[in-house]
């Protein structure tokens, strides 16, 4: 094989090709070989982002996807692929054996934080495995057991024998994990859970309180994209259309994705660099934890509606155009209902005189407004919350 570049597009142009296969590995080959025309880095980026026919490319869709994500690791930090604290779900160092079964099944996860008081008092993690090996070491049976009992258990194994009210820091089966601030380069955190072998690692902030967790699944997610296994259910779009021309959101729905769905009418500006979710930019704008039902009307002429709350964070939003008008279902039936049907015009001289009271029967009627049910929405505005910490309190265990 020659190295001489005119004998190698020769053949391209015979087959009537582009020559975007014999840019790509010149500019590869050129990356390598050191020569001073750009840096490596440059260059594979420059390469990558080429556009080449299917047929010339030497790379297929997939691959170039995880070869970008592997060049721009570096520029993330531990804060961006973190699981919020509002999403961890932990237990308590002092919860029984029973009740950490059932929290494991409940998460579907195999490892799970452990705190002391708080979430801001992280303790360890502990994981499913250690939990079974204990229990299967507390039930097995000696050969001198086996011999006196009549009925012999299947395996040798009497799950009655493990001590489902001992706690979870008796039973000794609390891990270390890593503890790493917000700012950390994820590339450093992923080399640090490699040396280590500890991959479950709690961002703390500069007061030592918990921001979040991650663990090396976050992280290869990065590269290799949403890692799914057989307990994970199929998630739904984070944004769907409404049918009246609005949307319905998750408050966890990117902000960028919201933006790409709503296009540039959407006045975001300099917030993109500092909020990261749909429900941020609602705390944002509210200045408050918005309420069920509580209107926020937004620039570029949106306005978001309130679907679901709790006293600390917002669940789902509908996003609408101020002019439009969302569809609220039962009030609006109740109300055409409510309204008198327009009599049919009758002429002057068989116009009946009226009767005492008539005329009061032939006034519409006022609706007045219908108390929503759970899952409904009002016309009227709610009134705003009181002022509170967007931050939730570290006493709740939530899902990681």
């Amino acid at each position: 094989m020659t190295d001489d570049p005119q004998s190698q597009s020769e053949p391209a142009a015979r087959n009537g090709r582009s020559n975007g296969n014999g840019s790509l590995l010149a500019r590869l080959r050129a990356a390598f070989t050191g020569r001073p025309s750009s840096s490596l880095r440059e260059s594979l980026e420059g390469a990558l982002d080429e556009d080449v026919e299917v047929t010339a490319d030497p790379f297929s869709a997939k691959e170039r996807s995880m070869l970008r994500n592997v060049l721009g690791l570096r520029d993330l930090r531990v804060d961006d692929v973190m699981v919020p604290r509002a999403d961890i779900d932990a237990v308590e160092i002092n919860v029984g054996i029973a009740d950490l079964i059932k929290e494991f099944r409940a998460a579907g996860h195999s490892r799970l934080p452990v705190y002391r008081d708080t979430l801001d008092e992280p303790a360890g993690m502990v994981h499913i495995k250690d939990l079974l090996g204990w229990m299967t070491e507390n039930s097995l049976l000696t050969d001198e057991e086996m011999k006196r009992r009549r009925a012999k258990p299947p395996g040798r194994l009497d799950l009655r024998g493990v001590p489902l009210k001992m706690t979870l820091e008796e039973a000794g089966l609390v891990r270390e994990v890593l503890y790493v601030p917000p700012s950390m380069p994820a590339v450093d955190l992923l080399v640090k859970m490699q040396a280590t072998r500890i991959h479950m690692a709690i961002i703390v902030d500069e007061y030592g309180g918990t921001d979040g967790l991650a663990s090396i699944e976050d992280l290869v997610e990065e590269i290799v994209g949403e890692i799914e296994d057989e307990h994970d259910e199929a998630s739904a779009p984070m944004i769907v259309p409404s049918g009246d021309g609005g949307f319905i959101a998750d408050a966890r729905a990117p902000i960028e994705e919201v933006g790409a769905v709503l296009g540039a009418e959407l006045e975001i500006g300099d917030l993109v660099e500092e909020i990261d979710t749909l429900g941020g930019l609602v705390f944002n704008r509210a200045g408050h934890v918005p309420v069920r039902g509580e209107l926020i009307p937004f620039p570029g002429g949106y306005e978001f509606e309130i679907l679901d709350a709790d006293p600390r964070r917002i669940k789902r939003v509908r996003i609408h155009r101020r002019g439009a008008a969302p569809q609220r279902g039962v009030r609006r039936d109740r109300t055409e209902a409510a309204r008198p049907e327009a009599a049919p015009a009758a002429s002057p001289a068989a116009a009946p005189s009226p009767t005492p009271g008539a005329t009061d029967a032939a006034k519409p009627r006022i609706v007045r407004p219908v108390t929503a049910k759970a899952g409904e929405t009002t016309d009227s505005k709610a009134p705003p919350a009181a002022k509170s910490d967007p931050k939730p309190s570290g006493n709740r265990t939530d899902a990681a």
